[in-house]
């Protein structure tokens, strides 16, 4: 492995560990997201990782069971503390140092985050970051923004499944969707594309973190982002 982004972000969705089944984790999807992050920090990658919540939790429960939107967003950011302690405890196990903070303060599991003390962390150890921004009305792409600009990342790897990068339109839906290979954030703005919300967006379009969204279908596709192969859409300002 060649590494040419050596300060990294893994912006996962909960999707990357679901089981398709009753369970809200998939052994293997788990065992390959740790093994993912257990060879980029064995060859000198410095690792963060921001996880979604939809393996257990989902703002349409909240809508469906009359749960109000601030306490559905509660939700999700516990879920995701959830998440991120499976892949610490794997990561404990395999001997890889890692550290779990959370914007939302859960002290007997987690560390409260600070930014001074995630980048000294960030230095030696995978640092896992939980509960969003820790206040509701911002999604996971907002906090893997901000934590990379407050880290002082050089890259978000933002995988995705069943698309090879960013479309002007939903290549699912639409035939004639046309793939698109460089984006500046100002231009995912200009074309209201669905690549991450708007917050995240504007967040870095001033900022000198580069995003890569590419298919995580294969996952070897993470470490050819890292090597800045050609592969997906590369997002970052001119």
């Amino acid at each position: 492995m060649d590494p040419k982004y050596k300060k990294v972000i893994l912006k996962l969705s909960g999707e990357a560990i679901a089981d398709n089944s009753t369970s809200i984790l998939n052994p293997k999807k788990l065992s390959d997201i740790v093994s993912l992050i257990e060879c980029l920090f064995n060859n000198g990658v410095k690792v963060g990782v921001v996880i979604g919540a939809g393996n257990i939790f989902r703002g349409r429960i909240a809508l469906d069971n009359g749960i109000d939107t601030e306490s559905g967003d509660y939700m999700g950011m516990i879920g995701t503390i959830i998440n991120l302690k499976a892949i610490s405890s794997l990561l404990t196990q395999r001997n890889i140092p890692n550290v779990l903070y959370s914007a939302l303060n859960v002290k007997d599991v987690t560390l409260p985050y600070d930014k001074e003390n995630a980048k000294k962390d960030y230095e030696n150890k995978v640092v896992l970051l939980a509960g969003g921004i820790g206040k509701p009305n911002y999604t996971t792409d907002t906090c893997a923004a901000l934590r990379a600009i407050e880290l002082e990342a050089d890259l978000i790897l933002a995988g995705k499944f069943g698309v090879k990068g960013v479309y002007n339109k939903d290549p699912r839906v639409y035939e004639d969707a046309k793939f698109l290979k460089e984006l500046t954030y100002k231009e995912v703005l200009d074309m209201d594309l669905k690549v991450m919300d708007k917050t995240a967006t504007k967040l870095l379009e001033n900022s000198k973190v580069v995003t890569k969204v590419f298919s995580m279908d294969d996952m070897n596709n993470f470490i050819l982002a890292i090597e800045d192969k050609d592969i997906g859409t590369i997002i970052k300002e001119k």
